[in-house]
């Protein structure tokens, strides 16, 4: 370390508005790395407030602090003593620098479109032909869209907005289309497009997240329902606070989440890992905000589902493929129905879809690692059933008892859980004419068995 006057020391000044106005090595360089100035405000946060407080009370300070400029994470004991100009003498001893590991781009890239997801209004899943399976709107002008796009499921996503580079209705490959920008029909606002590949390999990916952002605020929230709407449009969180409240809440997760990956510039790893925490509480708020959303819905007296013809089977499938990238980060090996089996049977697509999620998600969840989780189909007289079986813990019988009540979570805690899956699969199961139950015994894992309607009609070829 170059030193002034001292061996070991470097000195540096700062003006009575914290501006670096002379610096020798290797802090000079750290200031221009950072893209500092000199003279130019402190670039490195930690350093710039312990100046700010010796120059405000006046004091003598000395403080570790550390740094990072993208290239080096630095280290040194800092003395800061103020000037008769207002401005401060800083003295570094034990200047100690570390090359930081180069960012893997892709790993950037996941990290970026992570963030377009939590602020995105719309999402959709899609298929491995982008065909649309689900789409829900978190804005009320995207909702047309929502709605026509669960109107006639099955149809390729390009078909229902204009975009641009794309042919209307056609395949295209999704790295051609991951961010390019859409109109949707009804919307003054431009849309921004995020294609996520799930399952498969990036080539052959088994299926999409699709998300639209706009990089313009959305309008304000609609005023609250006049008096004597009935109940179903009246409902609170769902059509009152669930849109204000995903907004800024999505917001302070992107905000949280550029800080945690530096996207913004060099930070200490501490307050990396307390943007961490922000963004998981925010993303823990957000489902429960879901949740409550579809609380509201099930426990409406007019709720009701759509019943159509379907096959299990096929969802079943779309099911594993969703969530096949959890399942190897977790590693865990899910076994689907094969291709080419089948099991039809009445109900709605997109509710069984949801089960089925749910269900899955959480034999992952508490699956350990190297186990399996299966999923099984059967016909049992006039109902048709799928099975999804785990190696987990299992539960006993009054955790069994306990487990389809509502915000119960049977004692776990710190995995973002509301306690309202499993009591919200259910209802949905039995507003389609079927039911959900469990098999289990503590350390034999467990079996969650949802069962609607079969089509009795595909079984006479009618």
């Amino acid at each position: 370390m170059k030193a002034n006057g001292a061996p070991g020391i470097a000195l540096a000044r700062t003006d009575a508005e914290d501006r670096l106005v002379s610096a020798d090595e290797p802090l000079r360089s750290f200031q221009l790395r950072c893209g500092g100035e000199i003279p130019g405000v402190v670039a490195a946060p930690a350093l710039l407030e312990i100046v700010r407080k010796s120059r405000r009370f006046g004091m003598k300070l000395s403080r570790p602090f550390a740094a990072q400029d993208g290239v080096e994470s630095v280290t040194a004991l800092a003395e800061i003593e103020p000037a008769v100009d207002g401005g401060c003498t800083i003295r570094l001893r034990h200047w100690q620098a570390r090359s930081m590991p180069v960012e893997d781009q892709a790993e950037v890239g996941e990290r970026v479109a992570t963030i377009d997801r939590d602020i995105a209004e719309f999402h959709a899943r899609l298929d491995a032909d982008q065909q649309v399976i689900t789409a829900e709107a978190g804005s009320d002008e995207l909702k047309p869209l929502a709605t026509a796009m669960l109107a006639m499921p099955g149809k390729v996503w390009t078909g229902y907005v204009e975009a641009e580079g794309a042919v209307s209705g056609k395949v295209t490959h999704w790295r051609l289309l991951n961010g390019v920008s859409v109109k949707v029909a009804g919307s003054p606002r431009p849309w921004r497009v995020t294609l996520t590949p799930l399952g498969g390999t990036p080539d052959q990916p088994a299926g999409f997240e699709l998300a639209l952002t706009s990089d313009i605020a959305p309008p304000p929230p609609a005023p609250p329902p006049p008096a004597g709407l009935r109940k179903a449009e009246a409902r609170l969180i769902g059509r009152d606070v669930a849109p204000v409240l995903r907004q800024p809440i999505a917001r302070i997760i992107a905000n949280a989440e550029t800080i945690r990956t530096r996207l913004a510039g060099p930070l200490a790893e501490e307050y990396s890992n307390y943007a961490a925490d922000i963004a998981a509480a925010g993303q823990h708020l957000l489902a429960l905000i879901d949740d409550l959303t579809d609380l509201e819905v099930v426990e409406a007296d007019d709720f009701s589902t759509a019943p159509d013809n379907v096959d299990l089977a096929d969802i079943a499938r779309r099911a594993a493929g969703i969530l096949g990238v959890r399942a190897r980060e977790q590693g865990v090996i899910v076994d689907a129905p094969r291709a080419g089996e089948t099991l039809p049977a009445i109900a709605e697509f997109r509710r069984v879809l949801q089960v089925l999620l749910n269900l899955l998600g959480n034999a992952i969840r508490y699956s350990p690692p190297n186990s399996q989780v299966w999923i099984r189909l059967e016909r049992i007289g006039d109902f048709a059933r799928v099975i999804v079986a785990d190696q987990g813990p299992g539960l006993s019988a009054d955790e069994q008892a306990r487990v389809f009540d509502k915000f119960e979570r049977l004692g776990r805690s710190g995995d973002g859980g509301s306690g309202l899956g499993l009591y919200i699969s259910r209802r949905l199961a039995r507003a389609m004419g079927g039911d959900l139950t469990v098999e289990s015994a503590p350390g034999q894992g467990a079996r969650f068995n949802l069962s609607v309607p079969a089509d009795l009609k595909a079984d006479s070829g009618l």
